[in-house]
């Protein structure tokens, strides 16, 4: 069992930075493959960056791929995801996930450990 607690969000301008950070409790966290998800107004949940259980392999979203950085810190429990120049359209609900998978997948449906997510609002 893992449980997974996000924080971080907050309201920025276009152009800020903010660091996410998911905290997992559970002394499985290390064997899993972890993600963050965002979901907008209206719009259904995506993938946005994803990481392998040792952290060597890491998978973005178009949408996000040279901005956002995840990264993962086995000792302490922790996922963080760095995301710089951001954009109004980053505006959403970002989602921490863990899949007992080994590859890293952008599918919610492998995801089986999900936080209760943070609100990331950007201003024009």
């Amino acid at each position: 069992q893992v449980q997974l607690v996000e924080s971080g969000g907050g309201l920025v301008q276009a152009g800020d930075s903010l660091r996410l950070s998911c905290a997992a409790s559970g002394r499985t966290f290390s064997t899993y493959t972890m993600g963050w998800f965002r979901q907008a107004p209206g719009k259904e949940r995506e993938f946005v960056a994803g990481i392998s259980w040792r952290g060597r392999t890491t998978y973005y979203a178009d949408s996000v791929k040279g901005r956002f950085t995840i990264s993962r810190d086995n000792g302490k429990n922790t996922v963080h995801l760095q995301m710089n120049s951001l954009k109004p359209e980053d505006t959403a609900v970002y989602y921490c996930a863990g899949s007992p998978l080994v590859v890293v997948s952008t599918s919610e449906g492998e995801y089986t450990y999900w936080g209760q997510g943070t609100q990331v609002t950007v201003s024009s």
